[in-house]
């Protein structure tokens, strides 16, 4: 019996494919960066499936990738092109298992999507909170294997400190039940958190229980223009002094991003008369009521125009005209995915160097790239900035890709002198493999390899990602 054939005994004939036509979506990552081939595309419907799927791969040697809602953006989730791996879509696992108000948790499978995470959560009048751009296609078991941060790690942290436990499927084909929902467990080792950012190198995640938190009373949104990253870090200390904790996002972007939202998207356009260097949209969640939240942000607008820290701000007045805000932040990314292909950088620096780092690197760019177009966007609260490079004018996509590693060097560079991280929270994948090689130190790489080889020691976990 082929290996296709026990495969189609364990889930059915049509969740197994192998056309051409029906695996090219699952073969391609969203940025269209990469293409691989597979032997087949497999979709689960339990953790027995996935189980009894890895124990037949692991007894031929066959390579398997998991996949969830392939939104990633470093090619994680993408096999390679030599069609001999199993891609594992776990779309199909979709359950939510179990939510418990009063402990704060919610158990989900691992292809739920975080949109609807977030609306179980709020259906038991809980909140849920990572939030991304492409909550309604990104998938729990996705988030958590790249240590997703998104909107509000300010205040709740990345995708690991809202993981409470982890249903794995391991490379034998076992399955290690960890799904504990618990504050408290200092037996040992933490395994969970090893699975955690492994973009399924050590195994397949299927199922997680996550932390729930409070439904705030009160959310306000405010956009602010201001001349530059120096005035916005300014604004972040001043926000945080009169918001504390309810400081719940604090998002950057350029003039550049929200023109290449404009363009690309009519119907969303900027609230304010003239243009500004640089925006912040700041949200507060507030516990109290509405009349509480607006008027911790109107003391902040005020006090931060008195102080001229901003040139001038728009308060939202109403639920959709915050979401109009929030547009012109989510839509930056498919902006420039539409306005051409571009080198994108997703760093961590320490959030007091932030300013320098961006007033350096772009100097640096303009000597060896002149006419580079910088797309600069992201959670300043936490560090993580998505320093992104569009082509110049004029110059063709095959010649600008192709500048791509002196591109990687110059910014990845700065960033390792500034102590920062190259990968903050989309992961390395194939994109990235080399450039982490370079830039963590020998003894790091080597107990990567060794978890590794201890957990895998027949590579047929996601190979070629990572490390």
């Amino acid at each position: 019996m082929t290996l296709a054939d026990r495969l189609r005994e364990i889930v059915g004939s049509v969740n197994v494919l192998t056309d051409a036509a029906a695996t090219a979506p699952y073969l391609t990552d969203w940025r269209k960066r990469f293409t691989g081939r597979a032997l087949a595309v497999v979709r689960p419907g339990s953790t027995a499936e996935v189980s009894a799927i890895v124990s037949a791969c692991a007894e031929q040697g066959t390579p398997v990738v998991p996949q969830g809602g392939n939104t990633g953006l470093v090619g994680g989730a993408t096999p390679d092109d030599s069609g001999t791996a199993v891609v594992i879509s776990l779309v199909r696992m979709s359950r939510v298992r179990a939510v418990d108000a009063l402990g704060g948790t919610i158990t989900v499978e691992a292809g739920c999507t975080l949109q609807a995470v977030q609306q179980a959560a709020r259906d038991s009048g809980r909140l849920f909170p990572l939030s991304l751009a492409a909550e309604g296609s990104a998938t729990i078991g996705g988030n958590l294997s790249t240590n997703a941060g998104g909107t509000q790690v300010l205040r709740y942290g990345n995708a690991r400190e809202l993981a409470l436990g982890l249903e794995v499927v391991l490379p034998t084909g076992q399955v290690w039940d960890g799904l504990r929902g618990l504050r408290k467990d200092n037996t040992g080792y933490d395994l969970r958190d090893l699975f955690i950012g492994a973009e399924g190198t050590l195994g397949v995640i299927t199922a997680a229980c996550l932390k729930t938190f409070p439904l705030p009373r009160a959310q306000t949104t405010a956009l602010a223009g201001l001349d530059s990253v120096d005035a916005a870090l300014e604004l972040l200390a001043l926000a945080q002094s009169q918001a504390g904790p309810a400081l719940t996002a604090f998002e950057l972007f350029s003039d550049f991003c929200l023109q290449l939202v404009e363009r690309q998207f009519e119907d969303h356009r900027s609230p304010f008369g003239q243009r500004h260097a640089q925006y912040v949209l700041l949200e507060l969640s507030d516990h109290e009521g509405e009349a509480h939240a607006d008027g911790m942000m109107q003391s902040i607008a005020e006090r931060a125009l008195a102080d001229g820290l901003i040139a001038d701000a728009a308060i939202a007045q109403s639920v959709s005209q915050a979401r109009s805000l929030w547009a012109l932040r989510e839509l930056i990314s498919e902006a420039q995915m539409r306005e051409g292909r571009n080198i994108k950088h997703d760093i961590a620096v320490p959030i007091s160097a932030i300013g320098r780092f961006v007033h350096e690197t772009d100097s640096l760019l303009a000597g060896r790239l002149p006419g580079a177009r910088m797309v600069v966007f992201g959670h300043l609260g936490d560090g993580n900035l998505h320093y992104n490079v569009s082509a110049p004018i004029g110059m063709s996509e095959e010649t600008f890709l192709a500048l791509q590693p002196d591109v990687y060097n110059c910014v990845h560079d700065q960033v390792a002198r500034y102590a920062g991280s190259i990968s903050a929270e989309h992961g390395i994948g194939q994109l990235k493999r080399a450039e982490n090689a370079r830039y963590k130190s020998a003894i790091e790489m080597d107990l990567m390899r060794s978890i590794k080889q201890a957990f895998d020691p027949r590579g047929i976990m996601n190979p070629g990602k990572v490390i």
